[in-house]
């Protein structure tokens, strides 16, 4: 229905800059030649329900009478080329559509070097295509945790990050799914760009997982958003003043400079404590979390007891009220 309505604007032009001669040209020539009636009676009968055939007939009219030169001449000069346009443009979005749909069918069939192969060329013929860009921006996650490959997470952050800016920007896709709704999806995107960048770019991690942690999407109680969190910390802010700390008063007496840089040091472990708890209690009894749980757990134990003398008294009483409070800001 599309196609057909840009061949009616195509040829609402053409009446409105030759209306009178398409007008006239709509009654058949009067003529004894009954090859010509019966040609343009041909096209006229066809027009409407059967536009390929009227097309034939078009053409063999101006076959045999193009160089005639009357309204009949003059009206199938305009609405032939308006026709092989229309007939062009559809052509062309066909081939769009088919690009797009073996995009997202080897996403479906996890062929993921086939669909990052693709997305080239669709998203050259539409840049903002949301339906192609989801789907590209959250799949490095699903072939990094499903099948271990990570050879796909550069990119994919990258489609990730044109996702959200296109959806910020209005653009949709006619579903979200397999998200539950735009916030969903957005949540969804960000959480993927903090689990690709977890190692490259941990710092920058932290910011998009805050932003899945506070969505209204399913990544706002997922465990593992919680434990990204922790370890975006733990390989970023906390490596580098932890580094910088011991570069610079290891084995050395305490000093107010010494104590301020540690205070540092223990702000960011504080926040990885936070985030494993966060991840803790939100995996709760589900048996898919149970055995990173236990990992998490301990992880977490090593943290606490370090912040408090050596002892985890307090521990449980934290992990069953951190969901209670506010997410720590970066």
């Amino acid at each position: 229905m599309r196609h057909r309505g840009a061949f009616a604007l195509m040829f609402a032009v053409a009446l409105l800059l030759f209306s009178s001669n398409v007008l006239r040209a709509q009654n058949p020539p009067v003529t004894d030649d009954e090859v010509k009636v019966k040609t343009y009676n041909r096209f006229v009968e066809n027009r409407d329900p059967n536009p390929a055939e009227a097309y034939e007939a078009a053409r063999e009219y101006m076959r045999l009478y193009g160089k005639e030169d009357d309204q009949y001449t003059r009206y199938f000069k305009i609405w032939i080329p308006a026709y092989e346009e229309d007939v062009r443009t559809r052509r062309l979005a066909a081939e769009r559509e088919d690009r797009e749909q073996q995009l997202l069918v080897a996403f479906t069939q996890k062929k993921f070097a086939d669909a990052y192969a693709r997305a080239g060329q669709v998203l050259n013929d539409d840049p903002n295509n949301v339906k192609v860009l989801i789907p590209l921006g959250y799949g490095g996650v699903v072939a990094s945790t499903d099948t271990r490959n990570e050879n796909f997470n550069a990119d994919a952050a990258n489609y990730a990050q044109k996702a959200i800016q296109s959806i910020e920007s209005g653009h949709a896709p006619d579903t979200w799914a397999p998200f539950k709704s735009k916030d969903d999806a957005l949540g969804s995107l960000h959480y993927a760009i903090g689990f690709y960048w977890l190692k490259s770019k941990p710092e920058e991690a932290i910011g998009h997982l805050i932003k899945a942690a506070q969505s209204n999407s399913d990544r706002k109680t997922a465990p593992t958003t919680y434990y990204y969190l922790a370890l975006a910390y733990q390989n970023g802010p906390y490596k580098k003043l932890s580094d910088d700390y011991s570069r610079r008063f290891g084995n050395q007496a305490e000093s107010p400079e010494s104590k301020a840089a540690l205070e540092n040091v223990n702000k960011v472990l504080d926040k990885i404590i936070d985030a494993y708890a966060r991840a803790i209690a939100l995996a709760g009894s589900d048996p898919q979390h149970q055995s990173a749980k236990t990992q998490w757990t301990a992880r977490l134990t090593e943290f606490y007891k370090f912040r408090h003398a050596n002892s985890d008294a307090g521990l449980t009483e934290f992990i069953a009220g951190v969901l209670a409070k506010p997410l720590p800001q970066p």
